[in-house]
């Protein structure tokens, strides 16, 4: 299901993954992508019993493990949040997913240096991944590496140009980097791609330039 549905689609495509589920109760395919459309239509516990029921089907699912580690996190549960994301390290030591997670939880307990290594680990499995390149950017923030941070946030948006929040952790990077004037014009493309810069950012940013 790598495509967005429009809402009004939603309870069309649920009523048919509802009915291929239980025509194939046992099929791991059906009970995950069912799970993604519930999650993608806001009914978060009904996606969770999706992720658990093809866990009772297949116990070593990576990708269920990995999302139902991500809606932990959303949810605030970091501690299951982490135990799903290990469970996923321990089946596949590569699951770029799962070590982005990681790094997440890591960043979230305010450890930044476990988080750049899980992040770094993430981009090491998959160097496309642009969304551990901008958090590994912010990790690297946190922990004063400031030419490391711009390196990273360099990268997520020469893999993703558009992605709003790459925009404005590169104009972050910038900023501590002394890059006053790319990074006001970084926060601008931050900011008309719809990425709510941070207003004291935006003064620092202003005081700077005068």
């Amino acid at each position: 299901m790598a495509e967005q549905l429009k809402q009004a689609d939603l309870h069309e495509v649920i009523a048919e993954l509802e009915k291929k589920c239980a025509e194939l109760p046992e099929s791991v395919m059906a009970h995950h992508q069912l799970a993604l459309v519930y999650r993608q239509a806001g009914r978060i516990d009904d996606a969770v019993r999706e992720l658990e029921q093809v866990l009772a089907i297949d116990p070593v699912s990576v990708e269920a493990y990995v999302n139902l580690g991500g809606i932990y996190f959303e949810r605030g549960l970091v501690e299951k949040a982490q135990e799903a994301n290990e469970k996923a390290i321990r089946i596949n030591s590569e699951s770029a997913r799962a070590h982005a997670n990681m790094g997440l939880v890591w960043q979230h307990r305010g450890d930044a240096e476990k988080a750049i290594a899980a992040y770094t680990e993430a981009t090491r499995h998959d160097p496309k991944l642009a969304t551990a390149w901008v958090n590994l950017t912010s990790a690297h923030l946190q922990a004063g590496h400031l030419k490391e941070a711009l390196e990273s946030a360099r990268e997520a948006v020469r893999l993703e140009p558009d992605f709003p929040m790459g925009r404005n952790n590169l104009a972050v990077a910038l900023f501590y980097n002394n890059e006053h004037g790319a990074a006001r014009k970084e926060a601008q493309k931050a900011k008309e791609l719809g990425y709510p810069v941070d207003s004291r950012f935006q003064a620092a940013l202003e005081e700077a330039g005068r």
